[in-house]
This record gives C-alpha cells, structure tokens and sequence, in this order.
C-alpha cells in the first residue's frame, strides 16, 4: 500500500492528510500531534476513528492543518483520517458513520451585510 491523500474541512479550518503503514505516529504541521493538540477532549477527537476501527498503531499520519481555530483544525484532521481509513477498508465505512464521523460540517459563519451592523443585527427601525 502506498501513501493515501485526503482532506477534511470544518468551518474554515482545513487539513491535508498523507496516511501510510507504520507505528502509529500523529504528526500535525511538523509538530506531534498531543504537542499540537494539547487538551484531552481534542486528543481523543484526533484518534477516534482509529479507536473505533481498533487501528491504533498501525499506520503513520502527517497533517497540514490551516485556518479556523483549533477545534475546528482537530475535527477537519479527525474528517480526513476517516476518509483515509475508508479508503484503505470499505467495511469500516459503516462504524464510521454511525458515529457520525463521515460527515462534514457545513456550519460556517454568515457574512456581514452592507448597511447592518453585522450579519443580522439591523440599526433601530425609526418609523416617523
């Protein structure tokens, strides 16, 4: 198996992923990813998906992560792992869905409108 490529976006952070066979090391923008992402709750949003498809240790992941912040950065790099890992297995596809993690987050913050003040709130309506 040679190195698979994907992506995966939330809001407006996104993360390019390089997975190969490996010990199972986490590497995000050159950095380790338990330096990189340092609470709990993010470390375990980053290796989810090797958790549930019980990979752990086995392959080698090297992320760019850009924009957003960082929450967004750790669910865009926990996207792209599961499209990775559905790329290697297909019959992963449907504990990864269960669970939600095929998915990808549309949600992202509405513009400002010219005029208002911002996205919806709107100056004080004066009738007379």
């Amino acid at each position: 198996m040679e190195v698979i490529n994907t992506s995966g976006r939330r809001k407006t952070a996104v993360a390019r992923l390089y997975m190969k066979p490996g010990k199972g090391s986490v590497t995000v923008n050159k950095k380790e990813a338990n330096a990189y992402f340092t609470t709990s709750v993010l470390q375990y949003k980053v290796n989810q998906p090797f958790m549930l498809t019980e990979t752990i240790g086995q392959y080698d992941v090297q992320v760019n992560v850009d924009g957003g912040g960082i929450t967004g950065q750790a669910e865009a790099v926990r996207l792209a792992i599961s499209k990775a890992l559905i790329e290697i297995n297909p019959d992963w596809k449907p504990t990864l869905k269960q669970v939600g993690l095929t998915t990808r987050d549309p949600r992202m913050v509405e513009r400002k409108k010219f005029g208002q003040k911002k996205a919806r709130k709107k100056s004080q309506f004066s009738k007379r």
